[in-house]
């Protein structure tokens, strides 16, 4: 009876943040948009541009399209996961966060809300894309689209806790801009999105966790034709499913000692 009082204590809080999360991203048709419509510019102009000049082993034989298009998908997620915990700034000015800090909740229930209701709308907004995949040329089965999912959830779900983990601290909008142009785009730009790493450059993108999120969806995209030189499921997995539970732990930490520090 107590655990699931306890769990009920965690989950019904959580649940009623990340519903906010959700009712307000609907309500705000041009955050919609521009995290649909940036990424798949950029898809366009950049693949477009270095398809031209650009070779590589694309499963299946097909183009440099083809081959950035799961980068694509891993930045509709960067955009929205990220850009979701502008939110927190927003609740911090206008008070909410301080009424919600105050109430009889846990710290990790606030934070799994947050984290939960970026993830989502991550998840969702490349679901959507993936699901365009068929009109240029990506061929998916039912296996390799659930699997698919799951990985866009555990990446969305680590994205997400690393924008909490920034925009906890920040007091405007315009310093999370700046630390987003200058950490997290090049975290995209040395992720395998764009293209394969290799010599020192490989070794500098075995160290970012973002390069096995896309490894991971690209071996669950191209099903049984992503190639040898992808790290395995194994530690696709293992360093994705690593990267978000640290985010996670790292988030609940944060928001603690800041929640520590405001009631002294």
């Amino acid at each position: 009876m107590e655990t699931g009082s306890r769990q009920s204590g965690l989950l019904l809080p959580a649940a009623s943040l990340c519903w906010r999360e959700l009712v307000r991203f609907l309500r705000q048709r041009h955050r919609i948009v521009g995290a649909l419509a940036t990424p798949i510019v950029f898809w366009l102009l950049i693949g477009g541009g270095m398809g031209h000049h650009f070779t590589t082993n694309v499963p299946g034989g097909g183009d440099y399209m083809t081959f950035f298009f799961p980068g694509t998908v891993i930045m509709i997620l960067l955009f929205t996961a990220i850009f979701s915990t502008i939110s927190i700034i927003e609740d911090r000015r206008e008070g909410f966060l301080q009424s919600v800090l105050v109430a009889p909740v846990s710290t990790e229930s606030i934070v799994l809300g947050k984290i939960l209701g970026g993830t989502i709308l991550a998840t969702g907004q490349g679901l959507i894309f993936l699901a365009l995949g068929p009109l240029v040329g990506v061929k998916f089965t039912l296996l390799s689209f659930v699997v698919s999912a799951l990985v866009l959830f555990v990446v969305s779900f680590a994205l997400t806790g690393l924008g909490f983990c920034i925009a906890w601290r920040m007091s405007s909008t315009q310093g999370f801009h700046a630390i987003m142009n200058l950490f997290l785009m090049p975290m995209w730009f040395l992720s395998g999105s764009i293209f394969p790493g290799d010599g020192m450059l490989g070794k500098v993108m075995a160290l970012n966790p973002l390069t096995y999120g896309v490894a991971g969806l690209r071996r669950a995209i191209y099903w049984g034709d992503a190639g040898s030189t992808l790290p395995s499921w194994g530690v696709c997995a293992g360093v994705s499913v690593g990267f978000a539970a640290v985010m996670f732990v790292l988030s609940s930490v944060i928001a603690t000692g800041r929640v520590s520090a405001d009631l002294q």
